[in-house]
């Protein structure tokens, strides 16, 4: 089956994945920049239980499923123990986030609205209300709510996208769509609506704990690290302390688009 979550993906796999992957699969695509076997079939043999060959390395390990990958991870195998295809769910996001990060996109744990065709994203640890504020703009404002939970977000040339994905943690909302970056929100509760704009290192420290960064993967880490440099350098940043009302939205609104 082939998909479409920021880059083009070939899946080999007999059984469907979760429902929400329903709206990223695509017509068969003559370039598939990723391809991904899972594999059921464990041998056993002396006592012994032997998978079938391996593309290379590095090896990652999640519940009963392994997977491995070549060099430059493109082409990825991951062998199902337990044949539960649940196991699948962290090492496909792995997979992802990996192969983006030398093509110039990353993963965050925020929440992305699309409001007036642009994109606002909320970040935070879980928690802190993210998808409340991403709620707040959808009742207020009619903004869609693209992705809950987790997104991507990709260069392109001196603009960078935010784009959903086919995992949303708890929240409900994922929508397979892409939308050009306004401004990243960095969430704070407070019992008054405040909003100032973040720079420097304590923009850096605030932001980079929202983001997933491929440790395993050496040439990966630099190019995401890079990603997000660019992308603080060229979105702008700021902390919103709030309550979860409408005024919220309005202060944020007001501060990003300015006052109409």
């Amino acid at each position: 089956m082939y998909y479409r979550v920021v880059t083009n993906i070939f899946l080999n796999l007999e059984r469907e994945l979760w429902p929400e992957w329903r709206q990223f699969q695509c017509k068969r695509v003559d370039l598939c920049h990723l391809h991904i076997n899972i594999s059921f079939q464990v041998f056993r043999k002396y006592g012994l239980e032997v998978l079938e060959q391996q593309p290379g390395s590095p090896v990652l390990k999640s519940n009963d499923s392994l997977l491995c990958s070549n060099s430059d991870w493109t082409e990825v195998k991951i062998t199902l123990f337990s044949g539960q295809i649940e196991d699948t769910y962290k090492l496909l996001n792995a997979v992802l986030l990996t192969h983006l990060s030398t093509r110039k996109a990353i993963e965050l744990h925020a929440s992305l609205i699309e409001i007036n065709k642009r994109g606002i994203i909320f970040l935070g640890p879980s928690g802190i209300g993210k998808t409340t504020q991403a709620e707040l703009w959808m009742k207020y404002r009619g903004a869609d709510i693209i992705n809950g939970d987790m997104v991507f977000v990709k260069h392109e040339s001196d603009y960078f996208l935010g784009c959903g994905s086919p995992w949303h943690g708890s929240s409900p909302y994922c929508l397979n769509r892409q939308i050009p970056l306004s401004a990243l929100i960095v969430l704070k509760q407070s019992q008054q609506n405040s909003i100032r704009r973040l720079c420097g290192f304590e923009m850096v420290s605030t932001v980079i704990n929202s983001a997933f960064l491929p440790s395993w993967y050496t040439e990966g880490y630099k190019a995401a690290c890079d990603t997000l440099d660019a992308l603080l350098r060229t979105v702008p940043v700021y902390e919103l302390s709030c309550r979860p009302d409408e005024d919220a939205v309005h202060l944020t609104e007001e501060t990003i688009f300015g006052k109409e």
